[in-house]
């Protein structure tokens, strides 16, 4: 791999990569069953820089930002690359939010230019709010040839002849805005930096390193923190090869598995979950005789793995269950949310060992990971390379706020001083989670400080941000908690959403009233919806520009009441 310490920007390291794995194949991107492209890093190259000479022609200046909203393909970092080749900062952007998501965002970064497929394109210039963009190019992916695009111009076609100037960067420099959750409250656009991601790469690399012939399989969306690091960054500077799928229904996940032999995925919680679940019922569904052998087999390679992993000894012992994953499946990736013990052993036990870690946006991908010397399924791993953790305010129990420091924490965020100084003391990022180490330098989590909550499906939720769907309903005031948040529980996992409801005076809450709360609740998606409501008589505590103090108002019910008094919707 390529020595990160030589280089002040991603521009620059993958320019290099580029030439130094020219003949390695760096992207493959199937579809259902069929493959539709494969690049080498030099067919790579040869697609970016044109497209890089025609964002030049435009005047497109370093320092300037490009928003990509584009599910996983090829075109997603073919077009990273471009922009990093100018010295623009890259806006990655959930493709799965809604068009007033997509705009507030565009807004909020002042992004100026836009890659964005067709169909999410027309969604967006189909808003209201469309009237009012400041984008001064639109590159649309895969639109109809028939089509005529409004403000917009065929990625496919824009591009330019000869060599575009690379711009060079410092490390210091932003290299991506990532927001943290989602909109209807105040975006938190994390300002992440050049030396950020090399240092990060630097660290993961040097735990877990990619090499040619590694073949990482890309199944989050590559603007999520881990995938944008883990499944385009970190394989392009080691000559890895990254395999995109444009279907994810689980017959096809299995095939990319054994046609392409994948040796590296990530996978969030909730999916881990769900691969568990099928393979159980898969063992469920074996005759007693064959089920009694895989039972002894497991037991027989859990007691010959269990102070450190040896995937070549499990892949003998259990051949089934590795042709399955294709047979060269040496690591699990995963992180963002709360793992049960028992998914991480199971796992483990069939000697397919998952790498466990803890991270958040604001410090770049991840500030633990499980190095597997040895396997530990109760924690999150040990601080990475270059990551010091403090637990700030430790209870009789050892638990209290971690902490972190490292070169990979984010600049700031975009235009938000006021919480970029809660958030960032003293060179500290206060994360807002409890934990504690154990005895072996291990960090356990026992829950959030923070008013927040993390979903399986690694989803940051910011209770602020469901608050607009319950815009002038029928009382004096209101707002949303995280239940651990107000009633602190030392546990993961149970997350939910509290409504804290304040009436008028001497007015109840009415059965239309919940109504019309349910009614609205049932609109917000599964996973942001709130569970219960709280009836609370008393004003709520405000700044003088009259702003909730939340932390006040949750020390309030906390005294008052407990968790009992929360009614269901």
């Amino acid at each position: 791999m390529l020595d990160l310490d030589q280089y002040s920007s991603i521009g620059a390291a993958l320019r290099d990569a580029l030439e130094r794995f020219q003949n390695e194949t760096c992207l493959i991107e199937a579809d259902r069953n069929r493959e539709r492209t494969r690049l080498t890093y030099s067919d790579f190259k040869a697609m970016a820089l044109p497209l890089a000479r025609a964002l030049e022609d435009t005047d497109f200046k370093p320092g300037e930002r490009a928003a990509i909203i584009m599910s996983n393909q090829s075109k997603w970092l073919i077009s990273a690359y471009a922009i990093f080749y100018l010295g623009g900062v890259l806006v990655p952007v959930d493709y799965k939010l809604s068009a007033e998501e997509h705009l507030e965002l565009l807004a909020h970064s002042k992004s100026e230019f836009l890659i964005v497929e067709y169909h999410l394109w027309r969604a967006i210039t189909q808003h209201p709010r469309f009237e009012k963009h400041k984008l001064r190019l639109a590159l649309v992916v895969e639109a109809p040839p028939t089509v005529k695009l409004e403000g917009g111009f065929r990625w496919e076609e824009f591009r330019s002849k000869g060599d575009p100037l690379f711009a060079e960067r410092r490390r210091e420099d932003a290299a991506c805005i990532v927001y943290s959750s989602g909109t209807g409250g105040r975006p938190k656009g994390c300002v992440l930096t050049h030396g950020n991601y090399l240092e990060q790469s630097k660290s993961l690399t040097s735990w877990y390193p990619f090499r040619p012939g590694v073949r990482y399989l890309s199944i989050l969306p590559t603007n999520h923190a881990i995938d944008f690091m883990v499944g385009f960054i970190g394989p392009f500077v080691c000559g890895a090869c990254v395999v995109h799928l444009r279907a994810l229904r689980p017959e096809f996940v299995r095939d990319a598995f054994v046609r392409y032999r994948i040796t590296h995925v990530s996978l969030v919680p909730l999916l881990l979950k769900n691969l568990e679940r099928g393979i159980r019922g898969n063992f469920e569904a074996l005759s007693s005789p064959k089920r009694f052998i895989l039972d002894r087999l497991i037991s027989l390679n859990k007691l010959l793995t269990r102070r450190r992993p040896n995937v070549a000894l499990s892949r003998r012992l259990l051949p089934q269950v590795h042709k399955a994953f294709g047979g060269e499946l040496s690591a699990v990736f995963t992180g963002g949310a709360f793992v049960e013990p028992s998914t991480l052993a199971f796992f483990y036990d069939l000697g397919i060992p998952v790498a466990n870690g803890y991270g958040l946006t604001e410090a770049g991908t991840a500030v633990t990971l499980n190095d597997l010397k040895p396997f530990r399924a109760d924690t999150v791993g040990k601080p990475l390379p270059g990551v010091e953790l403090r637990i700030l305010n430790p209870d009789a129990e050892g638990i209290g706020e971690v902490a972190v420091k490292s070169a990979t924490i984010m600049s700031h965020y975009l235009e938000d001083p006021e919480l970029t100084a809660e958030t960032i003391v003293d060179g500290w990022l206060l994360t807002g989670d409890l934990g504690r180490f154990d005895g072996s330098g291990h960090l356990q989590l026992f829950g959030r400080k923070k008013n927040l909550i993390v979903t399986e499906g690694g989803k940051n939720i910011y209770p602020e941000d469901i608050e607009s769907a319950f815009e002038d309903i029928a009382v004096k005031e209101y707002c949303v908690f995280a239940a651990n948040y107000i009633w602190p529980q030392k546990g993961l996992g149970k997350e939910i959403l509290v409504l804290v409801l304040h009436p008028e005076p001497n007015q109840a809450i009415s059965d239309s009233d919940k109504k019309e709360i349910a009614g609205r609740n049932r609109r917000l998606p599964d996973f942001k919806r709130v569970r219960g409501y709280l009836h609370w008589e008393q004003d709520f505590p405000r700044t003088a520009s009259m702003k909730i103090k939340r932390q006040d108002l949750a020390n309030q019910i906390r005294s008052a009441t407990d968790a009992s008094a929360v009614k269901e919707l």
